[in-house]
């Protein structure tokens, strides 16, 4: 598709972004723990089984209907050390963290949002075991702002201040570990409105709303502090909202693909209502073919019947062709029912009609399936394996589902996988699940709050990208490679001092270090001091800049060697203008015949002798001059003898 804009204008697509950062704060929302994660030690644990419960509106919202009718067990891992009795609901929460509210209002004014006049903290209904209350606090913190686009500018509809869910350590099929350091680290939430226009655009919106919160230096770096969620519609089509998506490149992606799933799915709604289907035919009637099928080949059925269980199946009528229709990559309307069949009936899968004779069943057996269950040449079969009690579960919504695809593109919630396509996760939450926190008191956001935010407020990313373009030289590429890396401030450290070096300074901290964590090396063991010892070595003339790669690997598998001692072992000591002077003197004597048989074609010749001995120990710009000049002195002593 690329980014025609007039395709996607023309089809109406429409995005919104929900951007989920993690705050870098001392302690979490509600509590006095510290914000940090605990990977080794012996937990204490808990167990749970949460239930969905009647809203004050006396509905209940099903998106937490689904969660409880997996009938999950919750287990709670409890590290002492970052969680208290807040975390396990035995205390009520305390006050909402003054740091993580000004964080918040910092970046509400960056994006010239409007700050709420009072924050009051709602519930939100949650029962998939990530929050131990079965609900997550959120509050509204400020309302409308916009982010800058070529495309247009991009209007901001909230921010809010939520407390992050628990951390999943492992999932069974009837039961999911969770461990507490993680629930309660204040969250910002800032969901922008649906007006994207095209799926490049949805990257660099959400890139650029990830550059002013990392500008506030309070947001916590690395896997899993960061999550976009997307709202995904196209004209006739539905609102998806694909969560969890943690890689900024994949966005277009994500977005292509959703775009082309609506289209096929509203293809696949028109043949059905051409072929004259009507929901009421579709009958959840589930027929037992355990014995038409007892003696086939399939490893998967006679698995089942080994087991106890037994295989069972539906007819979809006039659906014939439709399940092997692909809507994405790899992926066909069948994964849409086989995804609903997992999750409601836990299950392995489905087996399909349009894609047998196979999964060792035969055409001879297919036939037979046919005749028992009195399919007709244009329906299509949905065959399942197991407990009876999980089957008829699966073939109830693998039902559903078919009749929804009369409706063209039903709303759900997904989750994207790898390579940008999505699968089914639930079903969109209703207005049901929002009700008032009554434990914790409103804050009022005061005028003298908001001038002290706004008299520090950092400086805007694009302006520091300018900035570092107009005042150092650098290209807008490694500008904004220095914005993401989130070492801009030892950049304007570092270049304050040796403002000539200020590419290298940049490409430095930026290429060479992602270079070296590329091969696997532990960058962490370069430390900022590091750094800035380097370009006084090099400003002084004691270090060439080529060096600075070989000395940084020794420092990463050597961290308690520092630079000067790192330089030293390894002969990258500087030399003076003298000493190589002589070096190129000798080096030239050398190769005297040579020099006199090719004259300044040997330039090449001798650069490269000299180079071997002093590679990393001078620039190589000032190496490149000094033989030139000795080399041209040499052919004139050659000249005049």
């Amino acid at each position: 598709m690329g980014e025609d804009k007039s395709y996607y204008e023309k089809i109406g697509l429409k995005v919104g972004l929900e951007i989920h950062q993690q705050i870098n704060t001392k302690h979490k929302l509600f509590c006095k723990c510290p914000t940090i994660m605990v990977e080794d030690g012996k937990f204490k644990t808990v167990k749970r089984f949460l239930r969905p419960s009647k809203s004050e509106l006396g509905e209940i919202d099903p998106a937490a209907l689904f969660e409880y009718m997996k009938h999950k067990e919750y287990v709670y891992e409890v590290p002492e050390e970052a969680s208290c009795l807040v975390e396990l609901d035995e205390e009520p929460p305390h006050e909402l963290n003054q740091e993580a509210l000004e964080v918040a209002l910092t970046v509400a004014l960056m994006l010239k949002s409007n700050p709420v006049d009072e924050v009051h903290v709602m519930r939100k209904v949650v029962i998939d075991g990530s929050n131990t209350t079965g609900f997550q606090r959120t509050a509204i913190v400020a309302m409308g702002g916009y982010v800058s686009d070529e495309e247009g500018d991009v209007g901001i509809k909230t921010i809010c201040l939520e407390e992050e869910a628990a951390r999943k350590i492992s999932e069974t099929k009837d039961r999911i570990i969770y461990r507490l350091d993680r629930l309660g680290i204040p969250l910002i939430e800032i969901a922008t409105t649906p007006t994207i226009k095209t799926p490049q655009q949805a990257r660099r919106v959400a890139l650029r709303i990830g550059r002013i919160l990392r500008a506030t230096g309070m947001v916590k770096r690395g896997l899993g502090t960061i999550r976009q969620d997307l709202n995904i519609s196209i004209s006739n089509g539905a609102r998806i909202e694909v969560k969890g998506v943690q890689d900024l490149n994949l966005i277009p992606k994500i977005v292509e693909y959703e775009v082309q799933r609506q289209l096929k799915l509203l293809e696949i709604r028109d043949e059905l209502i051409r072929r004259g289907v009507k929901a009421d035919e579709l009958e959840e009637k589930i027929i037992d073919i355990t014995e038409t099928l007892k003696e086939s080949k399939s490893k998967l059925i006679r698995k089942s019947i080994m087991e106890g269980g037994g295989v069972y199946a539906v007819k979809l009528k006039k659906f014939k062709g439709l399940l092997g229709m692909e809507i994405q990559p790899n992926r066909r309307f069948g994964t849409e029912l086989s995804e609903r069949a997992k999750l409601f009936g836990g299950v392995e899968g489905i087996i399909h009609s349009d894609e047998l004779p196979g999964y060792g069943i035969s055409q001879e057996e297919l036939n037979r399936i046919k005749e028992y269950m009195d399919v007709k040449d244009d329906d299509a079969i949905v065959i399942v394996c197991g407990k009876y009690e999980n089957c008829r579960r699966a073939l109830e919504a693998v039902v559903q589902r078919a009749r929804e695809a009369l409706m063209g593109v039903p709303e759900e919630t997904r989750a994207a996988n790898d390579d940008g396509t999505t699968r089914y996760s639930r079903p969109m939450p209703g207005a049901a699940r929002m009700y008032p926190e009554t434990d914790i008191r409103p804050i009022s956001i005061t005028e003298d709050m908001l001038n002290r935010i706004k008299s520090k407020l950092p400086e805007d990313p694009e302006e520091t990208i300018r900035r570092y373009i107009e005042k150092y030289g650098l290209s807008r590429k490694l500008a904004e490679e220095l914005i993401d890396s989130d070492r801009g401030k030892l950049f304007e450290e570092i270049v304050a001092k040796w403002s000539e070096n200020a590419t290298l300074i940049a490409s430095t901290i930026t290429y060479t270090i992602n270079s070296l964590k590329n091969k696997g090396l532990p960058v962490e063991n370069i430390s900022e001091e590091s750094l800035k010892k380097i370009f006084d070595l090099i400003g002084r003339g004691e270090m060439a800049k080529e060096a600075i790669p070989e000395v940084l690997e020794y420092i990463t598998v050597n961290p308690n060697v520092d630079v000067e001692e790192a330089v030293k072992i390894l002969g990258k000591g500087g030399i003076s203008i003298e000493e190589l002077e002589k070096i190129v003197r000798e080096e030239a004597e050398k190769v005297k015949d040579v020099i006199r048989e090719r004259g300044v074609k040997a330039m090449g010749l001798l650069m490269g002798r000299v180079m071997g001995i002093v590679r990393g120990r001078i620039d190589g710009k000032i190496v490149n001059e000094t033989v030139k000049r000795i080399l041209e002195e040499e052919l004139k002593s050659l000249k005049q003898s």
